[in-house]
């Protein structure tokens, strides 16, 4: 899959993985177990104790969840040798109005969609700002689920970044509740700025999904 920007795999675990992570590995498959099983995953004393390491102290819920979904993801985008996916401005109009075609060819079991920066803003946390969105981290589940993590928030002037994660299969609605289509700009000035916009976890889903099979056409290309 062609290369993209730096992705926030790279930004946060990019000199943590060479160390870290072929101990995951190692104990993993000692065990026999899962890597896409992320109860399995969290059992583990190495992810426990990198747990540890990346969150000091008394974290709270959300933040141990965020950062544990976060691990998961970029382990097994580790583990699948961190392909990526740069979806480009031309590109994007398209993506967001139209679904593509399902494609015969399959994409890496987890990989990195990058979208055009500052060109899609998510609503996660109801009642907080839209934060743009750098990229999804996608991987296809045993059982045909999609599993979404969205990066948020990524700046110069902020060390870290949000996370937010969604699951599921295909569904076939394409509009919001009040009947807006899908990645229609949803604030103040957005539509004038030639912004999309996720309100909410479907739509975010749908988003993972799309950009699953824009992936799939590349590879089958």
């Amino acid at each position: 899959m062609p290369a993209v920007r730096p992705t926030p795999f790279d930004l946060v675990f990019g000199d943590l993985a060479p160390e870290r992570f072929p101990a995951i590995q190692t104990e993993l498959e000692a065990a026999g177990a899962d890597p896409r099983d992320r109860d399995g995953f969290l059992m583990a004393r190495a992810v426990i104790q990198l747990v540890r390491d990346l969150l000091p102290g008394e974290g709270t819920g959300e933040e141990i969840g965020q950062l544990t979904a976060f691990l998961h993801h970029a382990y097994l985008f580790w583990l699948a040798g961190t392909p990526s996916l740069e979806v480009s401005s031309a590109e994007l109009p398209a993506l967001l109005r139209h679904p593509p075609v399902d494609a015969d060819a399959t994409p890496p079991p987890e990989f990195y969609a990058a979208f055009p920066e500052h060109r899609i803003w998510v609503s996660a946390i109801p009642g907080a700002p839209p934060e743009p969105l750098d990229g999804c981290f996608l991987g296809r589940e045993a059982d045909g689920a999609l599993s979404v993590l969205a990066a948020l928030g990524i700046r110069p002037d902020r060390p870290g970044l949000s996370v937010a994660e969604v699951r599921g299969p295909r569904e076939a609605a394409g509009a919001r509740a009040d009947g807006t289509p899908f990645f229609a700009p949803a604030f103040a000035g957005a539509a004038a700025a030639g912004l999309a916009s996720v309100t909410d976890g479907s739509e975010l889903l749908e988003l993972g999904w799309r950009a699953w099979l824009h992936a799939a056409q590349h590879s089958r290309d």
